[in-house]
C-alpha cells in the first residue's frame, strides 16, 4: 500500500510563483479600494462636524488613511505592481481647504 501513496506525494506540487504574485495583487488592490472607501468616509465625516474634537479625530483619521495608502503604494512598487489610476487619483485629492492636517 505505501508503494502506492509515494507517487502521489510526489506529484503534489507547490504554488505557482505567478499564482501567488496574482493573489497578492488582487489582495492590494482589495487593500487599496478599502483605504479609497475609508478615505471618503473620512472626508465626508470631516466635512459634517462643526465640534473641535471631533474635526480633530477626523483630521487624524484622514492622515492615518494617507498613511496606509502610502504604504500600499510601497508594496506595490516592490511588487513592480502599479495601483489602479482610479483608486489612486481619489486617494491623492486635496484634503479640504478648511482643514489643518498635521
Amino acid at each position: 500500500m505505501k508503494l502506492f501513496i509515494k507517487p502521489f506525494r510526489a506529484a503534489k506540487k507547490e504554488p505557482d510563483e505567478s499564482v501567488y504574485r496574482e493573489m497578492q495583487r488582487q489582495r492590494l488592490m482589495q487593500d487599496m479600494e478599502k483605504t479609497k472607501q475609508a478615505m471618503e468616509a473620512a472626508y465626508s465625516n470631516f466635512d459634517n462636524v462643526t465640534d473641535p474634537d471631533l474635526i480633530d479625530c477626523y483630521i487624524y483619521e484622514v492622515n492615518a488613511v494617507l498613511k496606509r495608502y502610502k504604504y500600499l503604494k510601497e508594496q506595490a512598487d516592490k511588487l513592480d505592481l502599479p495601483p489602479a489610476p482610479e483608486i489612486a487619483e481619489s486617494l491623492c485629492e486635496e484634503a479640504p481647504a478648511s482643514s489643518s492636517f498635521i
